[in-house]
């Protein structure tokens, strides 16, 4: 029976473009779940590395030994450790060239945010293809619905009796073009406000990183001394 149509009888009897918009959204579809577990891996990783890298950082551990330990895998380093490695680098190097204390805390500090915005461009990576896949996919599944209901009620004014069971299977089809887009769009839509928000609060970890740091700096260099001796500065 027509009723009884399952979805692939439905694609099948779909016009061409109509399919074709079935097939872009399926494609959206897997690419926007694949950027969500992709994303949601890499921001749950580095908001793990910052918590780690503070505790590490504040246990009053040697600068120093901690910059030699960054620099031996600093390939491997990311977020706060590359941070702190740009900034202690830089002003380690102006230390020992004798410039002075406001010469080096501007290096150390433009160093960081230069390190803090490469960092916070990596986490926001394809962040915007998923609010793209979001913001369109309804409207393309939209388009697909109202060009299989055109054609349905074509067809139909092609008849001389139309029935319910005629014009049913038509505008069932073209609907499975909406419900494509929206099952494409609500989850990315849902991970991209998630994921920003995740963005935004490791984010905020990296610039009271910075400013802290930069701090602790300030007071060496005041102080006179060559390089801080411990987490806290002291």
């Amino acid at each position: 029976m027509e009723a009884e149509l399952s979805f692939i009888d439905l694609f099948l009897q779909a016009s061409l473009l109509v399919k074709l918009v079935m097939l872009l959204l399926l494609a959206m579809s897997v690419l926007g779940w694949m950027l969500i577990f992709q994303r949601g891996k890499v921001l749950k990783s580095a908001g793990k590395e910052a918590l780690k890298f503070e505790d590490r950082f504040w246990s009053g551990v040697d600068l120093a030994r901690l910059y030699q330990e960054i620099s031996a895998r600093a390939h491997n380093a990311t977020g706060l450790e590359l941070l702190f490695h740009a900034g202690f680098k830089e002003f380690a190097r102006l230390r020992n060239n004798d410039a002075s204390p406001q010469e080096t805390l501007e290096a150390s500090y433009r160093a960081m945010r230069i390190a803090h915005s490469r960092e916070t461009d990596k986490l926001e990576a394809n962040l915007t293809t998923l609010a793209t896949i979001g913001s369109i996919s309804p409207y393309i599944g939209l388009f697909g619905t109202v060009w299989g209901i055109m054609n349905a009620f074509i067809a139909l004014g092609a008849v001389q009796q139309a029935t319910l069971a005629m014009v049913a299977p038509g505008i069932a089809e073209a609907l499975i073009a909406t419900a494509m887009g929206l099952f494409a769009a609500i989850p990315a839509v849902i991970a991209y406000n998630r994921f920003s928000h995740r963005v935004e609060k490791i984010d905020n970890q990296y610039i009271n990183f910075m400013d802290e740091f930069i701090a602790i700096l300030q007071r060496q260099a005041l102080a006179g001394k060559k390089q801080p001796s411990t987490g806290e500065g002291v």
